[in-house]
């Protein structure tokens, strides 16, 4: 969970919408309520005067939906029904938590609202850590433990934070204070294009509803034009994943985010019939027996080199992807102050994701396409 407008950005969408066709148009239901196609962890329903949020996954094996209610400042507002609080609009000055969350902000072009971050090295993005540098927006801690002295002085109109397991003990101490707090769970979608479709829910929060539907169908179209033309692949090659911490190998459960990009771009994960969607933890044995014929090695843990990932263990040498040098991480590009980009940008750009893999995977397919995220073991 920790871990860009500038000449980042432009970049970044020069490469993302290089071969995006034109967007479909916008798709609005007859009854008024959001259109959310992936995403399984938020609604927005449209009520009498107006909208009804609605967090559904807040954390895995969560008993419990959150309900907010969603009201033009200027309003009056009769509730027809129970909500968890009611959120102001528009919102002026914000608190996230996640890094995740700081992508949508600027593809929204809403970045100056943010107020607050917890840790804030492990932000990447070019664009806002000049806005930290400039000091506006401030350090507040850990997620689970923010500083509350810190919050309270600066009054953001509301604070997106997350929760792992529903622990997070510092939400009712914000609420005492007058401050709403919204629950944000990307991170437990399965579906690469369901994280990447929360980008409506802080266009519905910062008065960007339109924009953040078009910069999805954006992405939507381009994610799946990648995967139609790996579909037309002659062939799928077999891939392995991740690497030992204290003897035990972990790598993605069959139903994961992961395991998705690969089946996408038309490779054979070798563990795909595995059940989850989170790791597996497995002995060295197993997946050797399993893994060592690989042609893929895609995210080798923390390593960057093959000396590196070599030195560590011995047994990494008797993989074919070794020898071969088909070895691929995600962990090489890192931001100013160490921060790694995919694991901020990822999951709102599954089209330049999956566009690395159809690359890694398949370079005949793309032969003009330079790998954003991915990079070869040297």
């Amino acid at each position: 969970m920790r871990k860009l407008r500038s000449a980042f950005l432009a970049t970044l969408l020069l490469v993302a919408c290089k071969d995006i066709q034109k967007s479909p148009s916008l798709v609005v239901p007859e009854n008024g309520n959001l259109e959310v196609r992936y995403a399984q962890g938020f609604q927005v329903e449209q009520k009498e005067g107006y909208q009804l949020l609605t967090i559904s996954n807040p954390w895995p094996g969560a008993d419990k939906e959150y309900r907010y209610a969603l009201v033009n400042k200027n309003d009056e507002v009769e509730m027809t029904e129970e909500v968890d609080n009611i959120i102001s609009l528009p919102l002026e000055r914000i608190v996230v938590t996640s890094t995740t969350h700081i992508p949508s902000l600027e593809m929204l072009d809403v970045e100056n609202k943010l107020v607050g971050f917890p840790n804030l090295d492990y932000i990447s993005s070019e664009k806002t850590r000049q806005l930290i540098e400039n000091g506006v927006i401030k350090e507040l801690g850990k997620n689970e433990d923010l500083n509350t002295e810190v919050l309270i002085d600066m009054q953001p109109d509301l604070v997106v934070t997350f929760a792992v397991d529903g622990g997070n003990k510092t939400v009712s101490t914000i609420e005492k204070t007058g401050i709403p707090v919204v629950y944000n769970s990307d991170w437990t979608e399965t579906h690469p294009l369901g994280k990447a479709e929360w980008i409506k829910f802080f266009g519905v929060l910062l008065g960007e509803e339109e924009k953040s539907q078009e910069i999805f169908n954006r992405i939507e179209s381009d994610y799946q034009q990648a995967k139609e033309l790996a579909s037309q692949a002659q062939n799928k090659p077999t891939v392995l994943s991740g690497a030992m911490y204290k003897d035990i190998w972990y790598l993605p459960q069959g139903n994961s985010w992961a395991a998705q990009f690969i089946a996408d771009a038309n490779g054979d994960y070798l563990w795909k019939d595995s059940e989850g969607t989170g790791s597996l933890s497995l002995n060295l044995e197993s997946v050797l027996e399993k893994g060592e014929s690989a042609e893929f090695w895609i995210g080798p843990g923390q390593f960057t080199t093959k000396a590196d990932l070599g030195g560590a263990h011995e047994v990494y040498t008797q993989f074919a992807a070794f020898d071969s040098g088909e070895i691929y991480t995600f962990t090489s590009r890192k931001g100013p102050t160490g921060g790694v980009i995919y694991y901020e940008l990822a999951p709102n750009r599954p089209d330049l994701v999956l566009k690395d893999m159809v690359k890694i995977l398949h370079p005949e397919l793309l032969p003009d396409y330079e790998l954003f995220f991915f990079s070869k073991l040297d």
